[in-house]
């Protein structure tokens, strides 16, 4: 049986929006996947940035307690 004009121009829009849809979604989990992977890297960069943190607060610490053991001395070292 034919179909009316009209009802193939609504199953031709049926298509392309279920075409559409699945490209958004696609869309969609490659920008979920997109942000898990940054998130990772950010958390990889933010644990270096708090090791070189720690590492240079411990030299700033020596060379504070090195100046303190040198003025209790009276630079007599």
């Amino acid at each position: 049986m034919p179909w009316p004009m009209g009802d193939q121009r609504a199953l031709d829009a049926i298509g392309r929006i279920e075409r559409a849809l699945a490209r958004v979604e696609a869309a969609s989990t490659r920008a979920q996947a997109a942000q898990r992977s940054d998130a990772a890297a950010e958390s990889g960069e933010l644990e270096q940035l708090r090791g070189a943190h720690q590492a240079l607060r411990s030299r700033v610490e020596g060379a504070i307690g090195q100046i303190d053991r040198l003025l209790d001395t009276g630079g007599q070292d």
